[in-house]
């Protein structure tokens, strides 16, 4: 059977982001990705090379969809309202119980030192990042009030959709996410 890397490493994304990096095993990755563990070594290097990778790529389609859907609203600020608000629809739903594999790995790894715990904190840095734009862009529009700190206001919305996405991973319902994201909107105001 031929390999075909990208189908592996999207199976390796699905299972680090159902179970964890330290309860992702490697038989589980092997079994995943349908490949040899001299394959995986070969190719992949080792569990750690892997799970950066299949972050990185988690990270990269997630900033990648994120931007499409600002570039199709009208603004900023429906961009952030559409966000948090599809999220919250998300409720009670499997995508909930899975969580987000940069907010699930940054919350299990913290700030161990370690390379895959860096790029965890690296990835939550990156959506951060793109949350600048946003709010940049939602002050310039009038939405946001100028006065706001860019930098902590990114934070605050890094923060409220992590918090959101928990609070979803541990069973909250449509309902009560809506009334958390009315809070969070007030908030950036």
């Amino acid at each position: 059977m031929q390999h075909q890397p990208e189908a592996a490493l999207s199976a390796a994304m699905h299972s680090f982001w159902r179970s964890g990096y330290h309860h992702t095993s490697l038989r589980d990755l092997l079994n995943a990705m349908k490949i040899s563990r001299s394959s995986l070594y070969h190719i992949y290097g080792n569990k750690e090379v892997l799970f950066k990778k299949a972050l990185s790529r988690y990270r990269e389609q997630l900033l990648a969809q994120l931007a499409a859907s600002l570039a199709q609203e009208k603004s900023a600020w429906c961009f952030i309202e559409r966000l948090l608000m599809r999220t919250a629809e998300q409720a009670e739903s499997e995508q909930a119980a899975l969580g987000c594999l940069i907010f699930n790995s940054a919350t299990e790894l913290g700030s161990q030192g370690t390379p895959e715990a860096d790029a965890a904190i690296q990835s939550v840095r990156e959506i951060t990042g793109f949350f600048v734009t946003v709010i940049e862009q939602a002050q310039q529009e009038g939405s946001i009030c100028q006065e706001r700190d860019v930098q902590s206001s990114a934070y605050f919305l890094t923060l409220s959709i992590s918090g959101l996405r928990m609070l979803l991973k541990s069973g909250a319902t449509q309902q009560q996410a809506e009334q958390l994201v009315e809070n969070i909107l007030r908030g950036l105001r």
